[in-house]
C-alpha cells in the first residue's frame, strides 16, 4: 500500500485551514479598522434618526378633537422624545405627560392610545401603564 503523504493532510493542517476560513468570515462580517464601540455608536445614531413621529389612534383623535385640544409644534416633538425614552427603557404602555396635557401611548407600535387634558381626569388616576415619563 503507497499512501503518498501530500494527499492527506495533518489535523494541525486542517485545524488551521478552519481556522483561517471562520477569521476570513469573521472580518468579513465587520468593517476593517472599528471597533465594537464605533459600529454600536453608528448603530445608535442611526436609528435614532429613523424614528418615526407617534400616531394617532381614531379613538386618539377623537378625543383631541373632541376636547378641543390643539398641539403645538413643540409639544409634539416633545411627546416623540417621551415616547421615545419610555421605549428605550423597555415601557410598553406608557402615560406621557407633556404639559397639562396626558397621553397614554403604546410604544411597541409608536401610537397614542388616548389623550386628556389633566384638569378634565377624574382624580388623576390612570390604569393599564407600564410606566410614565413627564416631559
Amino acid at each position: 500500500m503507497n499512501i503518498r503523504n501530500s494527499q492527506f493532510l495533518s489535523i494541525e493542517q486542517l485545524q488551521d485551514q478552519y481556522l483561517k476560513q471562520q477569521k476570513a468570515s469573521a472580518s468579513q462580517k465587520l468593517p476593517q479598522g472599528m471597533s465594537f464601540e464605533e459600529i454600536l455608536q453608528k448603530q445608535q445614531v442611526q436609528s435614532t434618526q429613523t424614528t418615526e413621529p407617534v400616531k394617532f389612534s381614531k379613538h386618539a383623535a377623537n378625543r383631541l378633537s373632541d376636547r378641543k385640544i390643539e398641539l403645538t409644534e413643540e409639544q409634539l416633538e416633545r411627546l416623540n422624545d417621551g415616547t421615545k425614552k419610555a421605549g428605550e427603557k423597555g415601557i410598553r404602555d406608557s402615560l406621557v405627560l407633556v404639559d397639562q396635557l396626558a397621553f397614554i401611548v403604546n410604544t411597541k407600535n409608536n401610537t397614542v392610545i388616548t389623550a386628556m387634558d389633566q384638569t378634565e381626569a377624574d382624580e388623576n388616576i390612570y390604569t393599564n401603564i407600564d410606566g410614565a415619563v413627564i416631559i
